[in-house]
């Protein structure tokens, strides 16, 4: 099963590789996430140079179908939020194309900068 990373997790590892003291590490963690997350809110799209963007995208109203009766039902238009990877990301995700772009890369586990 695939592992999942928490904010303490990020935050621990911000804390061992920069040197920041634990509360520190914390504090910047969240106010990083908390102007992701202010500029999402705004409609602003958030690019993170080889890592990838996050948008905000309005859909439009549109017809369903109840799967159930086959009732056709209004969609209402609503936002959602996209990601797209970098081309970096992809590849290193893929395992391919990892001797081009050298990424430095945290190690969760063992929290030791590595360069692949």
């Amino acid at each position: 099963m695939p592992r999942t990373i928490t904010r303490a997790e990020l935050s621990e590892s911000i804390h061992k590789n920069v040197g920041l003291s634990r509360n520190d590490s914390s504090d910047l963690l969240e106010m990083v996430l908390n102007e992701i997350s202010t500029s999402l809110t705004n409609g602003e799209s958030v690019k993170i140079a080889s890592f990838g963007s996050f948008s905000v995208r309005q859909k439009k109203e549109r017809l369903g179908r109840n799967p159930k009766t086959g009732e056709e039902v209004p969609i209402t238009p609503r936002k959602v939020l996209t990601f797209r990877p970098s081309q970096m990301l992809r590849a290193k995700v893929r395992g391919d194309d990892s001797k081009k772009h050298p990424v430095n890369t945290v190690d969760l586990d063992n929290t030791q900068d590595t360069t692949s």
